[in-house]
């Protein structure tokens, strides 16, 4: 291969390289085309360390739960084992999915429907015969449960919360002076996203929105 070659791909790699961080760093062009993907640090942007499940559950007059997705019949799994419902991360069909479940089946009239989002490390999912290689304590997983959203049975929101990372996450830097002091003079500006900016009392009024959640004896396999 003449050299002429050789010098040419490893100039054109290493612009690219310096491109792409660049791009990265300063903020510019990074979704200008679509190519500039292959040359911007974004591979795993978004990427979480704790691993996330949601339960769609809906309340009985006589206080028991019942599973309403996936519902009691072939479920869709688009890729691998989770069913879909798991892949609604911004909550948009939840309601529409306990509804489907409600409107074919028998059951007791229904007082609400509840979004649970469950939420552990991913560590967890390690293999106990890894684990023990890479960890002295013992395995011993826990899941944190929180209510996501509260619907009618007609599919009514009354009540929305925002996920459990970013709440765990903003009680720390409310809990934190020095770290609020250090937002307030670094960020002055907060973008609000217009869909919650609307009055409570637009998103309907049910005698469960404000009240306390009791425990669900649900299974979470």
């Amino acid at each position: 291969m003449p050299r002429w070659i050789t010098n040419l791909f490893i100039a054109s790699y290493l612009g690219a390289m310096a491109l792409g961080i660049g791009c990265h760093a300063l903020r510019f062009g990074t979704g200008s085309h679509p190519l500039m993907y292959f040359v911007v640090w974004d591979m795993f942007c978004g990427w979480s360390a704790h691993e996330i499940r949601f339960h769609v559950l809906g309340e009985g007059e006589s206080g028991n739960y019942y599973r309403l997705a996936p519902g009691p019949w072939n479920s869709f799994s688009p890729y691998g084992e989770l069913t879909r419902q798991h892949y609604d991360t911004l909550g948009n069909s939840f309601h529409k999915m306990a509804r489907m479940t409600l409107e074919h089946t028998e059951h007791e009239p229904m007082r609400r429907v509840l979004v649970v989002e469950e939420c552990w490390p991913k560590k967890y999912n390690l293999p106990d015969s890894l684990w023990k290689l890479r960890y002295d304590e013992p395995k011993d997983p826990q899941s944190y449960f929180w209510v996501r959203q509260v619907h009618t049975p007609e599919g009514e929101l009354v009540a929305y919360h925002g996920d459990w990372l970013n709440h765990v996450s903003a009680v720390a830097l409310s809990n934190n002076p020095r770290l609020m002091s250090d937002a307030r003079r670094g960020k002055p500006f907060y973008a609000i996203n217009p869909t919650f900016q609307q009055p409570q009392h637009a998103l309907g009024t049910n005698q469960w929105a404000n009240q306390a959640l009791p425990a669900a004896p649900f299974s979470a396999n």
